[in-house]
């Protein structure tokens, strides 16, 4: 069976991590409602700034919050005795989700500058929001074509996953960058009278909300760089061919029930260099992050 939760190393510091995270994300998406319906104009969808008020919210709510546990669903050891495809499915479906969510943000606000005559894409916010959202889309296509679906070959997504992972991290570090410029951006055109400068409650509500992504930001970043905390190979897999006979994903169980047609030595792998290039690319599967 899988490594039960408290044989995790560190369990106790993983679980208040983790607490914290859903905490910080949590009040930073009421705080994101609070800014809209009690400073601005609340949410709707007429080509007014209501209709902008969807950015930020949906920002925060999907390609921030949603995307960060999307990241660490691998980390959670109640995850464990799950198999790995079931996992990655759920890995797909919330950046899934996040994608969604962060495009209809970006609808609403071209929709919103097409109404009132404003300029689309002359900031650096813009710039970097597209871009991050072009990269994440890739980013998901990507990990659908290469991880999930089987036809990759198992030499393939072994190689590709160190760059998968490292562009999953840098895409979820950049949106939170690009959300406090955008958050910053709002209050330097919104806030007249009084103006920014003046720290009305409005600045301290969102300057508060910007810090509280940056805190969900370490923390997720911190969780998923731990490599005592990633998913422990499973011990009744048996492992990958290393010519890639038996795609990744596919489990083969070493239990008495199955050996009764097959002798257990047969399992073994038969040289020390093929045993470490399967734990190799089983491990590649068991890591994937979006």
């Amino acid at each position: 069976a899988a490594i039960g939760a408290r044989n995790m190393e560190n369990y106790g510091p993983f679980l208040a991590l983790l607490a914290s995270a859903l905490l910080v994300g949590f009040v930073s998406v009421i705080l994101s409602l609070v800014w809209v319906f009690h400073y601005r104009e609340g949410l709707s969808w007429d080509g007014g700034p209501a209709e902008f008020n969807w950015h930020p919210v949906l920002v925060i709510t999907g390609f921030v919050f949603i995307q960060g546990i999307a990241i660490i669903v691998y980390r959670l050891p109640w995850t464990w005795k799950c198999s790995k495809l079931l996992m990655k499915f759920i890995h797909a479906g919330l950046n899934t989700i996040a994608m969604i969510l962060a495009i209809v943000s970006m609808v609403a606000v071209f929709e919103f500058h097409n109404a009132k005559n404003i300029p689309n894409m002359y900031s650096l916010h813009s710039w970097i929001g597209l871009t991050a959202l072009i990269f994440y889309c890739l980013q998901l296509f990507l990990g659908f074509a290469v991880f999930l679906l089987p036809f990759a070959p198992v030499h393939l997504r072994a190689v590709l996953i160190p760059v998968h992972v490292y562009s999953g991290l840098t895409i979820f570090a950049t949106v939170i960058a690009t959300a406090l410029m955008g958050i910053t951006e709002k209050l330097i055109f919104s806030l007249r009278n009084p103006p920014y400068s003046a720290f009305p409650p409005e600045a301290t509500l969102v300057n508060c909300l910007g810090a509280l992504l940056v805190i969900f930001g370490c923390i997720i970043l911190w969780m998923a760089s731990r490599p005592h905390w990633k998913r422990p190979l499973e011990e009744n897999t048996k492992v990958l061919q290393p010519l890639g006979g038996t795609p990744e994903g596919t489990e083969v169980e070493s239990t008495m029930t199955n050996c009764s047609h097959v002798d257990k030595s047969d399992l073994r792998v038969s040289s020390e260099a093929a045993r470490k290039q399967n734990l190799k690319f089983d491990e590649a599967g068991q890591r994937s992050t979006m």
